[in-house]
């Protein structure tokens, strides 16, 4: 897998800003794959960079980490 798809998945992630379902994140990158996009979430949930979550529904959600600048500058 290329890295730029790991760039691409985590950046739309941090641009929207909040959790959506797994199946959205495939509209957010139309141009990658299923399979692309699945791998991509998988290393940035193992790296700390998206946090994966189950709902009630057992509906998937992810959503981007908070950054450690973005933790650094709300505690200043």
């Amino acid at each position: 897998m290329m890295a730029s798809h790991i760039d691409q998945v985590r950046d739309r992630l941090e641009q929207r800003g909040t959790a959506c379902p797994l199946e959205e994140v495939m509209e957010l990158c139309p141009e990658l794959t299923w399979n692309q996009v699945f791998l991509a979430i998988d290393h940035l949930s193992r790296t700390g960079q998206v946090q994966v979550m189950m709902d009630v529904g057992k509906i998937y959600t992810v959503q981007a980490s908070r950054s450690v600048t973005a933790v650094t500058a709300t505690a200043a």
